[in-house]
């Protein structure tokens, strides 16, 4: 038995499903979550809440959930392996369960260095896999990791994220199957912007049978402009942004440059919705909530499907 999250039950359905994204704040400020998720209201079937993203101290992730959830949306909470040991991982999921959180993403997290506490310590006592293996056990099982059972059983819809670009390239997929067979029920990739090259990689996951055991999900990130097409380009790890982009942003006036990012945007969903083993897309609108009904309307992925 699994979550029976709003998310789950659109992609059992065969639905295209579509996630939205909420960075929390740096500040105890409820107001500017409620303010973001009303963007997203009827928009999404679950909204990802970032824990800690970058390695910058923001509001927790599960208590963003939570408000939320008391708006009447539903949450994809994120967890990462950076700032907790088992013990406080454990602790986390049954308290996330406990305040009506379904559906849970598994990630390593961004090392420290990269934030605004550089001096601090990584704890990654468990990676994503063993975080994935971890949520399936106390699901399925019943039990912590130290083998006791669970007075109330956390059912959780759970997910993970994808890398279709890193370096090996043919190692990808590898990583995907030991993913799938960790036990993820959904993956949500990193930006696309290769299409040519995430098309190879969809038919190497269709083609080993990993898209009939998870649902994936195509993540997707608008250009802003020129010069954020630039930075990711050059600075963002296993990220390709293509010249033909570049080359496109670059012929529009500076002023119009957003209004092209999110024309490629809806021109990325409609090509997933014809992929092989695509289920739905995730999109990460970054701090641009407010532009998102317009990408999502544009793609024409509304009305989002209401099932009980």
């Amino acid at each position: 038995m699994k979550a029976g999250s709003n998310l789950e039950k659109v992609l059992t359905s065969g639905h295209f499903a579509i996630t939205g994204e909420l960075g929390p704040p740096r500040g105890a400020n409820a107001d500017v979550v409620r303010k973001k998720a009303e963007f997203l209201r009827d928009k999404v079937d679950s909204i990802n809440i970032t824990d800690n993203q970058t390695s910058v101290v923001r509001m927790s992730s599960i208590a963003v959930s939570r408000i939320v959830i008391e708006m009447g949306l539903e949450p994809n909470a994120q967890m990462t392996c950076r700032d907790r040991n088992r013990i406080a991982i454990q602790s986390d999921l049954l308290g996330a369960s406990a305040l009506g959180i379904k559906n849970v993403l598994c990630l390593s997290g961004d090392h420290n260095k990269f934030g605004d506490h550089p001096q601090c310590k990584n704890v990654f006592d468990l990676d994503s896999m063993q975080l994935i293996m971890t949520l399936k056990h106390m699901r399925d099982e019943g039990k912590v990791l130290g083998g006791q059972e669970l007075d109330g059983v956390p059912k959780f819809f759970i997910g993970a994220a994808a890398n279709p670009f890193g370096d090996p390239f043919d190692f990808r997929v590898t990583r995907l199957a030991k993913k799938v067979e960790a036990g993820v029920d959904f993956v949500q990739t990193q930006c696309i912007y290769n299409m040519d090259k995430f098309r190879t990689f969809m038919k190497q996951a269709v083609d080993q049978g990993l898209t009939e055991k998870f649902h994936m999900l195509a993540g997707i990130t608008p250009l802003k402009s020129l010069g954020m097409a630039r930075y990711m380009a050059k600075f963002v790890p296993g990220l390709e942004v293509p010249d033909y982009y570049l080359k496109r942003l670059q012929g529009v006036e500076k002023k119009k440059q957003a209004d092209e990012g999110i024309k490629i945007a809806v021109e990325q969903i409609q090509e997933m919705k014809e992929t092989p083993g695509v289920a739905g897309v995730h999109l990460m609108a970054i701090e641009w909530e407010h532009r998102s009904p317009e990408i999502i309307e544009a793609a024409g992925l509304l009305p989002r499907p209401k099932l009980d």
